[in-house]
């Protein structure tokens, strides 16, 4: 089987299972995301060579308080600190400085900044104003395909200058404008069908899924530099593992959760 054929296979098992878990109910959604949540945790552990099981019981417990108490600000506070170490991966990517997690205590505390809190605000997405929606969790995901799949075709095509080359040599500035040109286009045309939010609250969301999502893809490949490997996993034939798919969703989560439940 070539390599195109077997991406597009796995390509196309993984979108159908998480949309029939988006649409089959809360509970389903909750499962496969809190399972997909458990893999990246082990994949982002084998990353940054940590030994412990403090991140899967630290989500597991998490996951168990957050959803019982869904308006506690216990909340509030996680948001806070997860977008404060989003930053603090954007500044060390930007300035080009090397990631640091010497010992298990400063990997622990990465492990559930980076991947654990994120992938909790990604299962709270469409838990909006309690109740489980499912247009919005989908909505999201099909700007975060449109963004990936036209920021690759565009740049493809296209690309000339490079936009992160020191950890993403693939990746284009004509890429990047692209993806975010046909993710607002996107966002446009949700909002014809969709009336959760005003047209320029889908743009926005639009614009932090795709300029957050695409900062996310390089900080996720800026760890797998630091440890000199090509993918997180090889659960996804041809894509690597899972945290390699979600890395775009999983750093925009937190940012989307803040927009639409404490700005708009």
């Amino acid at each position: 089987m070539s390599n195109l054929l077997r991406r597009s296979f796995s390509g196309i098992i993984y979108v159908l299972l998480f949309l029939s878990a988006i649409l089959y109910s809360k509970e389903s959604y909750i499962t496969l995301t809190a399972l997909f949540a458990l893999i990246c945790i082990w994949e982002f552990s084998k990353l940054i060579n940590f030994k412990g099981i403090i991140g899967y019981v630290f989500f597991g417990l998490s996951l168990y308080l957050m959803l019982k108490r869904p308006d506690s600000y216990a909340i509030v506070i996680i948001l806070m600190i997860t977008i404060l170490s989003s930053v603090s991966l954007m500044y060390s990517l930007f300035l080009k400085k090397e990631i640091v997690f010497s010992n298990d205590r400063s990997k622990s505390g990465l492990l559930i900044r980076y991947v654990l809190f994120s992938m909790l605000f990604l299962i709270l997405l469409p838990l909006y104003k309690g109740n489980y929606n499912p247009n919005l969790i989908i909505a999201i995901l099909v700007m975060i395909w449109v963004n990936d799949s036209f920021a690759f075709l565009v740049g493809k095509n296209f690309g000339k200058v490079k936009l992160f080359e020191s950890v993403s040599p693939k990746k284009t500035r004509e890429g990047f404008v692209g993806g975010l040109i046909f993710a607002l286009i996107s966002a446009y045309i949700i909002s014809v069908f969709n009336n959760d939010f005003t047209l320029i609250n889908w743009l926005m969301i639009a614009l932090i899924v795709s300029v957050i999502g695409t900062i996310g893809d390089l900080v996720e490949s800026k760890f797998k530099r630091q440890a000199n490997i090509k993918d997180s996993g090889t659960i996804m034939p041809g894509h690597g593992g899972i945290l390699d798919r979600l890395d775009s969703l999983l750093f925009a989560a937190p940012f989307v959760y803040l927009y639409i439940n404490f700005i708009i």
